[in-house]
Order: structure tokens, then sequence, then C-alpha cells
């Protein structure tokens, strides 16, 4: 019985180190999108001695709303989901369970301390949607809120399953 509950933390682990890894990568091509930009001091080619087709850009597509209806539902999927995270730990925590997550461990040693972690996540993917929509990521500020309600889900699923 031991070695079944080991390997399930240990899918548990990899499950987690998988997520770490596409948060880094994501916010990796984030900041290099970001930095992006004419070098400076660079020569500039002129039109007559260049042998290259001067190509202009394409006007981008119109920018939308941050507060969007497909935010709101995206947003409002996420604290539904983060709530009902929520409730699934508690309630396995009442019952003498223990939290596998190291950092939800820290505040999940009160209900309202619980209440503040996922309350906490929520307001943070908001917030990095938010920055991601500044910068004119529009596909990452949406990937964002999938991201959270899929590991969300996750954690829900994982948590009715091992009651």
């Amino acid at each position: 019985m031991n070695l079944r509950v080991w390997n399930k933390q240990s899918n548990l682990r990899d499950l987690g180190r998988t997520f770490a890894l596409a948060f880094i990568v994501c916010g990796i091509l984030c900041c290099s999108s970001v930095a992006q930009g004419p070098i400076p001091n660079a020569p500039q080619p002129s039109a007559a001695t260049s042998s290259f087709v001067s190509v202009t850009p394409t006007e981008s597509p119109a920018q939308h709303r941050f507060w969007d209806k497909q935010n709101i539902a995206l947003f409002s999927a996420t604290a539904a989901i983060n709530m009902a995270d929520f409730a699934v730990t508690r309630s396995n925590l009442q019952s003498g369970g223990r939290e596998l997550n190291p950092i939800v461990r820290v505040f999940g040693k009160s209900t309202a301390g619980l209440a503040l972690n996922f309350a906490g996540e929520t307001a943070g993917t908001i917030g990095v949607s938010y920055f991601l929509h500044k910068t004119g990521h529009h596909t990452l500020e949406r990937f964002a809120s999938t991201v959270d309600i899929g590991g969300s889900a996750v954690a829900v699923v994982y948590g009715l399953t091992h009651r």
C-alpha cells in the first residue's frame, strides 16, 4: 500500500514539474518577445542600394478591450474552479488528509489562510492576464486563465478521487 501511495505522489510531483516547466517556458517567451525591437546604432539599408524587397507590415487586428465577454467568461471560470478547489481542499484537510502542494500547505493551516491562497491565485491570474494584455500578447493573455483553470481542475479531480 505504501508503494501505491508513493507512486501517486510521484506522478503528482511529475505533473507539478511539467506545469512549472511550462510556466518557465511561457515566461521566457514572453520576455524575449517584449524585448525585440530595432538594434541600436545599426546601419539602416537605403532603398536605392538594397536588393531586398521592402515589405510594409499589415495593420494589426483591432485591439480588444480587457474586460470583453471572453475574458469575463474566463475569469468567472477561473474564480469558480478556484472556489471548487478551495472547497475540496478544505474538506480533505478537515477529514485528516494532507496538502500535497508545498506552497498551499503553508496557507492550509486555517480556513482563512486557505481562502486567502485561492483568492490570491484568482487575483494573480487576472493580474498576469492584464499585464499580457497591456504588452500586446493577447493569445497568452487568455492562455494564462486557461492554464489556471486546467491546473485547478486537475487538483479538484485528484482531490475528489482520493478522499
